[in-house]
């Protein structure tokens, strides 16, 4: 029996949509995965078949056959492991196909069929939901960062043998959704009111702020250079919505958004040593991440070269 489920995977700090085809059909016994795949998303056969038989559920000795579209983009990580579970299921007629083209479903599995949280959730939310896909299923690590998004219905689920409860409607799981924030913003980790002194330094940084411009702080060592340039983003204006976001999927592609985040709300301040290599302040690397410029996006960038001058 054939079957597809909806899932994605971040493009730069942009979602996009993977589609992944199961079925099942006569052959010699086993599991093929198939479209442009890196390693650990091949091995999420393994992965997944484990995680089956300890939720309770096995494999039927079949030529199965698991295809990853578009096959010309190569796939990477382990964000796709529930989407195949699911897709498998699907195909065993273990849950319903119907209804299954409304959901996007995204999860790394353990070997016992425990959900784990992924990195780049966000962009591929925000993306579904442009592209029409109001629900999503996702680990419950992610479902703060994905209800992000307004317009869609995020379900958290931690094993795979939930998901499969609630897609039969044996499990009752309370959707997340976008509301807006509007607790008060939290507190800058160094505040410019504690400062002494250095009026017309500050004075100074507060215009160049206001603008938006950059600065240049030379002096003697222990001047103050370094807290001042520290105190930058407590003076800056609150970011909107749309900077929240496009921060937030930036870390969230980079693996250093906390678990259980939602958006970012306070600008970011990076301070890269001096001997930072050209792709980590650049971005890139065998596998591409954000560097520190675009990790300070909407923030402070502070390049601190004393010891070399």
């Amino acid at each position: 029996m054939y079957s597809i489920i909806q899932s994605g995977c971040p493009l730069g700090i942009d979602g996009m949509l993977v589609s992944v085809e199961a079925d099942i059909g006569n052959g010699l016994p086993g599991l093929s995965l198939v479209g442009y795949l890196a390693s650990s998303v091949r091995e999420a056969g393994d992965r997944v078949r484990t995680a089956l038989k300890n939720s309770g559920y096995s494999l039927p000795p079949r030529r199965i056959t698991v295809s990853l579209s578009p096959a010309d983009i190569r796939k990477d990580g382990a964000g796709y492991d529930l989407a195949i579970a699911a897709a498998l299921l699907c195909s065993m007629e273990v849950i319903p196909s119907e209804g299954l083209e409304d959901y996007l479903i995204l999860g790394e599995l353990g070997l016992d069929g425990s959900v784990r949280g992924i990195p780049g959730v966000l962009p591929v939310a925000h993306f579904a939901a442009k592209k029409g896909i109001r629900k999503l299923i996702v680990p419950e690590a992610n479902v703060e960062e994905a209800s992000c998004i307004e317009g869609i219905l995020v379900y958290g689920v931690s094993h795979l043998y939930q998901m499969i409860c609630f897609l039969n409607g044996e499990l009752n799981i309370s959707a997340a959704q976008y509301h807006p924030d509007d607790r008060n913003l939290p507190y800058a980790e160094h505040d410019m009111a504690d400062i002494r002194g250095q009026h017309v330094m500050k004075h100074g940084m507060e215009i160049a702020v206001a603008g938006f411009h950059n600065i240049l702080l030379a002096g003697a060592a222990g001047a103050g250079k370094s807290l001042l340039a520290k105190c930058l983003p407590g003076i800056m204006p609150p970011m909107t919505y749309e900077e929240q976001l496009e921060l937030t999927k930036i870390y969230s592609v980079a693996g250093l958004l906390p678990p259980g985040e939602g958006l970012m709300r306070i600008r970011p301040f990076r301070s890269p040593h001096t001997n930072v290599s050209l792709s980590a302040m650049l971005g890139g690397g065998a596998v591409p991440k954000p560097g520190e410029v675009s990790l300070a996006s909407h923030g402070v960038l502070f390049l601190d070269y004393h010891d070399i001058i």
